[in-house]
């Protein structure tokens, strides 16, 4: 039943998706958000049901194959549509379909204003499915499927308000840095079944050990293109530029993308892959290596941009990059026990954040805002307890979580101390700016809302139109425009925060050092062949990290109130004495300008250079060429037909002379 359960969760999903985008025209709307609500809390369920099963079966059994059909055979090589359920895909799946679930009902009440609300669901709904695919797959065929899935629904999601000009172009980034790690899995992939003849999850980790003992350059480059994919669809560095524009979709979408699907699917293909990255421990350090420079260039930037989901989002790629570094030096468990707190809370940030920008007319400066605890308690009271728990203060989830990872990295000791370092200065700019968001926008007195709006500059009645253009704009706060209120939001939408707030609070409890260990143990069967199984800090030392951690936390916060709220003189001196390294960090490290002057521009110069040699003058002269002979036969042939009586006779002797002439030619 373990199997039948795991196919039922992605059925759901693909019905609901399917259900609300062909009966837009007859579906109401707010029944069409209960249908997408209703398909992924199935799919939790679902979930759970297989937890329940797949815990019943003995220690070693815990782990189900389940193919559908046969999709194709050739020779000995066939390719199963099929899933894999460990411990590791289910927890993934709950983690997916549980905050999925929050996120739908969220966006039930965020979205009521929106044209495309039936679109919304349905590729919501869509994305999860994908999601669920990719962690479910059983073999390399299939998590390629779900991966391109996942590409294509961030597409449609990130350009969802497509008549704005930055969200397609955002849209399109995202799939285009992908699509360039995409190629990366495509060819691990290739080189997987070139060696090992398979591509299922089942013989390619147990044919590997043996396999690549004497070729060992191969599975190192499996392994890097593996990376390549995965720090593509994490937004790790360098393909790290997309993750911030993607902030041009939806506040739901931004939550579904940080929390629960996409940017973790990387953390999950190196977790799944932990047997080949074990056999190129240069590659997993790599890995680790990666996500440290990540993490502590995003906590850079993170401090200096001044937009509230940007802010957030940065959060994100840093958090991602911890994940990173627990994978690559071996700590599976505390880096996926990081990726479901890090859910908890990040949803919950974009919630709250959703909640002031939708409260604001789409005004995202936190420098212009103040007042939101008096103005919006129950979302301020979210807020901070989001912003505690991604700091790591004590007792909240991102405690037990964040330092496990760095606990580990020091007891790995030798090179791993410096990821141990880098790691803590990471924290305290966690903490820095987790609250320099809660000191800007949540003291001072309460604005009045028509003063506040009218003094930034924002419409707060009518349809959104854009100043230059006059055309109607897609916004945040839903198409069109509506009057906007300064007051709490919906009821779904403070159930969805009020429960991620609690477990952004209590989720670490799960995985107290020496008392309870239970994502540890749950899961121990996929990861007890890995060399590092027996690998683990004692409980003295577990507790001492958390020591450490608690007081990095808590002097970052300290440094957040001296900055923001005792001197907020400083920063403004910082900048001007500072003003190199300001400039750089405000400008994401000029990641994006990179890019382009190493890649884009040269593509776009190959690009033009192609349309002008190949395009204009090989494949139009051609054509053209054809076409001017066709022409001149044309004009030939009609000037013989003139309808003159003795031009048709000279034609008729020329033709009869010529058949003569064949013939006596022929007889001779």
């Amino acid at each position: 039943m373990t199997a039948t359960w795991a196919w039922l969760v992605l059925l759901f999903p693909l019905l609901g998706s399917m259900t609300i985008g062909l009966t837009f025209r007859v579906l109401p709307e707010r029944t069409a958000g209960l249908v997408g609500i209703a398909a992924i809390v199935a799919a939790f369920v679902c979930g759970i049901l297989a937890l329940i099963g797949l815990q019943g079966e003995p220690h070693e059994s815990r782990h189900v194959a389940s193919s559908l059909w046969e999709y194709a055979s050739v020779g000995g090589f066939t390719i199963d549509l099929g899933i894999y359920v460990d411990p590791l895909s289910i927890f993934m799946v709950l983690v997916v379909t549980g905050v999925s679930s929050l996120i739908h009902i969220y966006s039930y009440s965020y979205m009521k204003s929106d044209q495309g609300y039936h679109r919304f669901f349905s590729y919501l709904n869509f994305f999860v499915f994908s999601m669920l695919v990719l962690v479910l797959a059983g073999n390399f065929i299939m998590l390629i499927v779900g991966w391109a899935l996942v590409g294509f629904a961030s597409y449609a999601l990130i350009s969802y308000w497509y008549r704005r000009n930055t969200a397609t172009k955002a849209g399109m980034k995202a799939f285009v840095i992908n699509v360039v790690g995409d190629i990366g899995l495509y060819i691990a992939a290739i080189l997987i079944f070139k060696n090992l003849g398979s591509v299922d999850y089942t013989a390619v980790f147990e044919k590997a050990p043996e396999v690549f003992s004497v070729n060992e350059w191969e599975i190192v480059a499996i392994c890097l293109c593996l990376l390549v994919g995965a720090f593509a669809k994490s937004a790790q560095m360098p393909f790290h530029t997309w993750l911030a524009d993607a902030m041009e979709g939806p506040t739901p979408v931004s939550s579904l993308i940080h929390a629960a699907t996409m940017v973790t699917a990387g953390v999950y293909l190196i977790a799944r892959c932990f047997p080949l990255f074990e056999l190129a421990p240069t590659a997993a350090d790599i890995a680790a290596w990666v996500g440290l420079a990540t993490l502590l260039i995003a906590g850079t930037i993170a401090i200096a941009v001044t937009d509230l989901k940007r802010i957030i989002a940065y959060s994100t790629m840093s958090q991602i990059g911890y994940m990173f570094v627990a994978v690559g030096i071996g700590g599976y468990s505390a880096g996926m026990f990081h990726l479901m707190t890090h859910a908890f809370f990040k949803a919950l940030l974009f919630m709250a954040a959703g909640s002031i920008i939708s409260a604001m007319a789409n005004m995202q400066d936190i420098d212009k805002m103040k007042g939101f605890r008096k103005a919006m308690p129950f979302t301020a009271a979210m807020l901070i307890i989001g912003a505690l728990a991604l700091s790591g203060f004590p007792g909240t989830s991102g405690w037990f979580s964040k330092d496990e990872i760095i606990d580990f990295a020091h007891f790995r000791g030798g090179m791993y101390d410096w990821m141990w370092i880098g790691m803590l200065i990471g924290a305290f700019m966690t903490a820095i700016y987790s609250f320099r968001i809660i000191f800007r926008i949540l003291p001072g007195p309460a604005c009045k809302e028509a003063e506040y709006l009218e003094q930034h500059g924002h419409v707060i009645h009518g349809e959104p139109k854009n100043p230059a253009t006059g055309q109607l704009e897609d916004t945040e706060v839903g198409y069109p425009g509506e009057e906007h209120h300064i007051a709490e939001q919906a009821g779904g939408m403070k159930f969805a925060m009020g429960v991620l707030g609690v477990l952004a609070l209590i989720g670490g409890l799960v995985q107290i050092p020496g008392v309870s260990e239970v994502i540890t143990h749950f899961l121990e069967p996929t990861f007890e062949d890995s060399i590092y199984a027996g690998m683990h800090p004692s409980v003295s030392q577990a507790w001492t990290g958390l020591a450490e951690g608690a007081l990095i936390s808590i002097a970052g916060i300290a440094t957040a109130w001296l900055l923001y709220i005792k001197r907020p003189d400083l920063p403004a001196r910082f900048r001007s004495r500072f003003s190199a390294v300001y400039t750089l960090c405000v400008n994401k490290w000029y990641g994006d300008q990179v890019i382009d002057f190493l890649i884009v521009n040269p593509v776009k110069a190959f690009g033009r250079f192609c349309n002008g040699v190949f395009e204009r003058g090989v494949i139009n002269g051609a054509t053209a060429g054809v076409a001017g002979i066709t022409r001149s036969a044309g004009a030939a042939v009609r000037d013989m037909q003139s309808g003159l009586l003795r031009g048709y006779a000279v034609l008729m002797l020329f033709g009869i002379l010529a058949i003569v002439v064949y013939f006596l030619i022929r007889s001779i």
